[in-house]
């Protein structure tokens, strides 16, 4: 009896070892590791640039007037089509008219008495030459006929000056375009002081629209001309437009002048993008929510950045597997049963998610990207990313905020 006791106690002490074992342990088959695999395949890499334009006309001119006056007249309104040369409007010419005449008046009467100095003067000089008259007289003809002449050259420009300003109460357009803005009424006096009044404001041709972009100056080393860029606007919020970066306007952010702009500590720069309007849905004016591809390659073999980070080592591979390394600042990993073989590889461009692969792998080749401790046994290298369950290597990166998950004690 006493001996059946002793084997009891031993064999419950082994059960509650064994199960404290397990029960802290977890069970074997949690411990396997598991391999998230990629195929290497071709695809598009870009990265981008973000920013916030305005839809303008590639060529608009604001029509005004040099004279000051009474809008008399007026031929265009919004959205009328005119014609290089056309009339727009007149102003009142009552006045204009008067001036012209005052100053033909003065002109006259100048050249008059230009012609007479002139002749005075030549008449003079011919008694000057044969010393029929002092040089006191001679001296006095000649300043006469001096002070007639800049006389009538004033006159001259002066009624040249009026007959312009009179041309100028017919307004023209200088474009071939589309009135985009009418500024006066018939009626409305227009007063040409310091700066040119603005009449009307033409657009030449509104098929072809160009978005001025404000990027700032941490992207703008970035830009350059010819890379490809796409825009929204509220108006047609499910719409995509196409454009490519024609110009990028540089200048001195302390000035206001220039094609920086300064607000407070901001700087930006204006980035022009050329936007075909076929179909005349861009208006000017509108805005544009522009994104500049600063990389951008099409159809290239890439791999996600994760397998260029994959290392093959304790905790992650088992005493039986084998580890082929090579040499290379850059190289992916494949694995066949127990062996993993890495492989160099020459990359390009990356745009924080996937990395171009140049050489080094063909197309189809599946690459490690993580490994998982505590998978289901059931699960198989050929798992996707993210797919697995259990607890992530400690030695692994993950995406940020992404947690480890907490073991079974």
């Amino acid at each position: 009896m006493k001996t059946k006791k002793i084997i009891l106690i031993a064999v419950a002490v082994a059960v509650v070892v064994g199960g404290g074992i397990w029960f802290f342990t977890g069970s074997p088959a949690k411990h396997k590791v598991t391999y998230a695999s990629a195929t290497v395949s071709k695809g598009d890499i870009s990265n981008s640039v973000t920013a916030t334009g305005t839809i303008e006309p590639v060529i608009e001119v604001e029509v005004g007037t040099q004279v000051s006056g009474i809008i008399d007249k007026i031929y265009a309104d919004y959205n009328s089509v005119v014609t290089k040369g056309q009339l727009i409007a007149e102003m009142d010419r009552v006045t204009l008219q008067s001036e012209l005449a005052s100053q033909q008046a003065t002109y006259d009467g100048a050249k008059a008495e230009f012609e007479y100095q002139k002749k005075n003067y030549e008449r003079s000089k011919g008694l000057h030459d044969k010393s029929l008259i002092s040089d006191t007289d001679y001296e006095q003809s000649l300043y006469n006929y001096q002070k007639a002449k800049s006389a009538f050259d004033s006159s001259k420009a002066s009624l040249a000056k009026a007959e312009r300003n009179l041309s100028y109460a017919t307004i023209t357009s200088p474009i071939d375009g589309v009135v985009i803005s009418r500024d006066v009424e018939a009626g409305q006096t227009v007063a040409s002081g310091f700066e040119t009044p603005t009449l009307f404001t033409i657009a030449a041709d509104l098929t072809q629209m160009q978005v001025v972009a404000d990027v700032d100056e941490a992207d703008i080393g970035g830009i350059e001309e010819g890379q490809r860029a796409s825009f929204t606007v509220d108006a047609y919020p499910n719409d995509v437009f196409d454009g490519v970066v024609t110009q990028i306007r540089l200048g001195d952010a302390s000035s206001s002048s220039s094609a920086s702009s300064s607000t407070s500590t901001v700087v930006t720069y204006e980035v022009v993008i050329s936007a075909p309007n076929p179909d005349l849905k861009l208006k000017p004016r509108l805005t544009a929510n522009v994104t500049i591809f600063i990389l951008d390659k099409k159809d290239v073999l890439s791999v996600p950045n994760r397998a260029l980070r994959f290392t093959p080592e304790a905790p992650l591979i088992g005493k039986n597997d084998i580890v082929k390394d090579c040499e290379g600042e850059h190289k992916v990993w494949t694995r066949e049963g127990t062996t993993f073989t890495a492989h160099p590889v020459k990359i390009g461009i990356s745009n924080g998610i996937s990395t171009e692969i140049i050489s080094g792998v063909a197309e189809g080749t599946k690459v490690i990207t993580e490994a998982t401790i505590g998978a289901m046994p059931d699960e198989n290298m050929n798992r996707e990313p993210g797919q697995g369950n259990g607890e992530r290597s400690p030695f692994m990166p993950g995406p940020p905020g992404n947690n480890k998950k907490k073991s079974n004690k």
